[in-house]
């Protein structure tokens, strides 16, 4: 029986897809082992978000090729379909596979003997069509499911498109009967992802169904005790969402929304959809019907033509949104980008001063928003995530507790109060009881 192992970058859809693909392989009797435990097969999944893709990518084969100098090593994901030839000269790989490929990973490559030189898989972009079902098992507590796949913006900064061709869906009567299945398996809290989530219902280019419809039949499926929607365009976050959120039996007050900027010259630049006008009345519209609300946000800085005055606009703009956490990349450039061909090139030291003022609001929205939430009643997920004795989970507004460890609550839910936070960001409970939890910062 040979042995697999898996290693993923980047979001939280490349791991729904490396956890399928990963049972393909279960499924056709190879063992699937951690990456030191000298596997024979490789399976490295790629991101192409930032610019270290490559040097992280090297750095894996490297780590693959020192435990098992003979193993068979392929690289998959973003990365792979953005650059596959240039993947497939990195000493030590055998096989590069594209979007279209991946999926067939086991058929293609089948017997996984090392060839002489490396093999690619990769079609064009264009012909990427095909929508595969992806979640993850037994990885976690809680479950990425894959709604939606792929995308039809084209904002100036971003490969994705490049990476996973154009916006395509499963369907509402697939998505229950695999959330049912999730069910099965004891899984608490399933997370909704995609590329454009809300874009969801697009199949060969036909809006056939509503992502608001599907989110009211998932609601419906007794087994699951919470979901959550992972992240979703401003532009497509409509009342109608918001207010069945907030009134919903298992969907949880917890909204990611990417922004990028907080300057309306900068999203024009971006090629983003919306202004800072409907970002603020998204956030408004969800603090109205739910207080208590966790609001995360993408925040881009240093992007080309960014002055002190724009980059000024945004911190404002954020230090006054009644968000919750802030996510803060700073820009890098990406080959066949729009925003790579831009003027005004902000300098890296600049970058990189904007993005530490960046996380220093983000500390702040944090504490602000815990604060808030103390003394008040929340359920807690606990995980198998366990440090020195104490055990995690996330609130349904995704406030992160802890508690002494009980293997009894792992993967339980508990009604819980909310009490104190430690300044240094240690947790220190002596006892469970209905709750007095500290917050993790």
């Amino acid at each position: 029986m040979k042995k697999v192992a898996f290693y993923t970058l980047g979001c939280k859809l490349n791991y729904s897809e490396t956890s399928t693909i990963s049972r393909k392989f279960e499924e056709k009797g190879y063992l699937k082992v951690d990456f030191t435990d000298q596997p024979d097969i490789f399976i490295i999944n790629t991101c192409s978000v930032t610019e270290n893709a490559d040097k992280k990518c090297r750095k894996i084969v490297r780590e693959a090729r020192g435990i098992s100098p003979d193993a068979y090593v392929a690289i998959i994901g973003c990365y792979a379909q953005l650059k596959p030839k240039e993947i497939s000269e990195i000493p030590g790989v055998d096989a590069v596979l594209g979007a279209a490929e991946k999926f067939q990973l086991v058929e293609l490559l089948d017997g996984f003997v090392r060839p002489a030189q490396p093999t690619v898989f990769a079609s064009d972009i264009k012909e990427v069509d095909t929508f595969n079902t992806s979640f993850s098992i037994h990885d976690r507590t809680r479950t990425f499911l894959k709604v939606q796949d792929g995308c039809d913006y084209s904002c100036s900064f971003c490969t994705i498109p490049l990476a996973r061709g154009s916006s395509r869906s499963d369907s509402i009567v697939n998505l229950v009967k695999y959330a049912n299945e999730i069910a099965a398996t004891g899984v608490k809290e399933i997370v909704l992802t995609g590329v454009n989530t809300g874009d969801f219902g697009l199949r060969n280019g036909v809006r056939e169904e509503r992502f608001i419809d599907l989110i009211k039949e998932l609601d419906d499926i007794e087994n699951i005790e919470r979901f959550r929607i992972s992240s979703i365009e401003p532009n497509l976050l409509t009342d109608e969402i918001i207010e069945f959120v907030s009134r919903s039996k298992r969907f949880v007050p917890h909204f990611h929304i990417p922004l990028q900027s907080g300057s309306n010259a900068i999203l024009k630049q971006m090629r983003r959809r919306y202004q800072r006008e409907l970002y603020a009345s998204r956030v408004d519209k969800i603090k109205s019907l739910m207080p208590d609300c966790c609001i995360g946000v993408d925040v881009i800085v240093g992007f080309p033509g960014e002055t002190n005055e724009h980059f000024l606009e945004t911190y404002q703009f954020l230090n006054e949104l009644d968000v919750s956490y802030l996510h803060v990349f700073t820009y890098s450039e990406r080959e066949n980008t729009l925003a790579a061909t831009l003027p005004d090139s902000i300098p890296m030291k600049i970058r990189n001063e904007r993005s530490r003022m960046i996380h220093i609001l983000s500390d702040k929205k944090r504490r602000a928003f815990y604060e808030n939430n103390l003394n008040k009643s929340f359920t807690v997920l606990f995980e198998n995530d366990v440090e020195e004795g104490l055990m995690h989970g996330f609130t349904e507004n995704y406030i992160r507790v802890a508690a002494k460890y009980d293997p009894l609550l792992i993967n339980e839910t508990k009604l819980v109060t909310l009490t104190s936070i430690n300044q240094k960001g240690n947790v220190e409970v002596e006892e469970l009881v209905d709750a007095q939890l500290t917050l993790h910062n």
